[in-house]
């Protein structure tokens, strides 16, 4: 007897099954992508290869470095990096409390010290003018953070780096695609770190990427992210590869697969619209929230700053919005809005305050941006409709805080 075939309904994404909610962050992620993985799963070839080594070229090209090294996280290319330039047990690296604490972490999982400098409030990076006062002779490394996709002043800051003969490994997981005075982060300087975790401006799913001007450190970093091996999978398992290889020295493994740069070189390419996009967004709430006084919003920098704008984060102002951030937060997820917190600063984490002796009150003014910062809705494919919601959220909660 014959049967007719079972129709199976689409099945619903992710975002789709949260229904109304509206989250901080979504990828966007193009048609040509999906192919491009789909093409990789039918070629045959899944883990680093081809594919790989096409999204780093392209990654080179634009961001400008001679020398770039996809990895598996931001994380790890901190901390490679921080090993392929000698990093020792009771060394210290200089860097900001206001930061993901990846960054923190990696120096101390090495057994060395962060020593933090507080931030310069008109800016969230790091203050400048106090680096000089923290230098020791155990400073190894500057790890400066480009917060939120706005740049430190990097001439500046390589300067005092170089006059004290200092490696800079700069945290640039939020600026890819960000520029100084015209010129991308990435193109000059020491060593640059990105992040494509799923959040980011451009995505690999997790991911990150090391650009360098320093072939010797390139080519020690490529030993050292995948297993100390003398040369890559790739020339190995071709046809024309040799399976005999050395290990040069003990190392882990941080290599990212074909599916991944599959990802990553459709994202490449659409980098500048999907930053264009998020730029036009800020504007739009800036002019719509700019006036607003239970929120102050977050720094642009001036003409010399090419703002990618990872996050938009404003800080509440308690006295005015009737209550705290935290607060805030809550009752904007009661109403369907997501929003983020970028970031707690990192001392005030107990493994830091017990390993390092940091305390409340060390670093006042990230303590101060900490307490009152979140992140609002952000996304290129995020619409003005939905950018209405996030706004007219705010202006109900106002309205009723100021009328209860």
């Amino acid at each position: 007897m014959s049967r007719e075939p079972t129709s199976h309904p689409k099945p619903k994404t992710f975002w789709e099954d949260q229904g109304d909610f509206l989250p901080f962050s979504r990828p966007s992620i193009s048609e040509e992508a999906i192919q491009e993985v789909v093409d990789c799963l039918r070629s045959g070839w899944i883990t680093t290869g081809p594919r790989v080594a096409q999204f780093e070229a392209d990654l080179s090209t634009f961001v400008g470095a001679p020398h770039v090294l996809s990895l598996t996280s931001a994380t790890a290319g901190l901390y490679l990096s921080l090993q392929a330039i000698g990093l020792q047990p009771g060394d210290e690296v200089i860097t900001t409390p206001l930061t993901f604490v990846a960054t923190l972490n990696v120096i101390a999982c090495l057994g060395a010290k962060p020593v933090l400098v507080d931030i310069d409030p008109h800016t969230y990076n790091m203050d400048l003018d106090q680096i000089e006062a923290r230098i020791t002779p155990k400073t190894k490394a500057i790890m400066p953070v480009h917060f939120a996709g706005l740049p430190v002043d990097m001439d500046r800051l390589n300067k005092i780096a170089e006059h004290h003969g200092l490696r800079v490994i700069e945290d640039a997981a939020h600026a890819i695609g960000s520029t100084l005075n015209g010129r991308q982060i990435g193109s000059f300087g020491d060593v640059q770190v990105f992040s494509f975790h799923a959040t980011k401006t451009m995505t690999t799913g997790e991911g990150g990427a090391i650009a360098t001007r320093d072939f010797e450190l390139a080519k020690r970093l490529a030993v050292l992210r995948f297993h100390g091996i003398d040369r890559p999978a790739w020339d190995r398992f071709s046809k024309k590869g040799s399976l005999h290889y050395d290990v040069i020295t003990p190392a882990t493994k941080s290599n990212i697969t074909d599916l991944q740069a599959a990802i990553g070189i459709h994202q490449l390419r659409a980098l500048d619209t999907l930053i264009g996009k998020r730029r036009a967004l800020v504007e739009r709430y800036q002019e719509k929230l700019g006036n607003r006084p239970y929120l102050t919003l977050p720094p642009s920098g001036d003409k010399r700053f090419g703002h990618s704008w990872h996050i938009f984060a404003p800080c509440v102002n308690e006295s005015e919005m009737g209550m705290d951030r935290d607060t805030l937060m809550k009752r904007l997820k009661e109403l369907n809005i997501g929003t983020g917190l970028h970031y707690l600063p990192a001392h005030l984490y107990s493994c830091y305050q017990d390993a390092f002796g940091y305390r409340p009150g060390d670093f006042p003014a990230a303590e101060a941006i900490g307490q009152r910062i979140l992140s609002l809705p952000l996304f290129p494919d995020m619409t003005h409709g939905d950018q209405d919601r996030v706004i007219d959220a705010l202006e109900t909660l106002f309205f009723e805080a100021k009328n209860s």
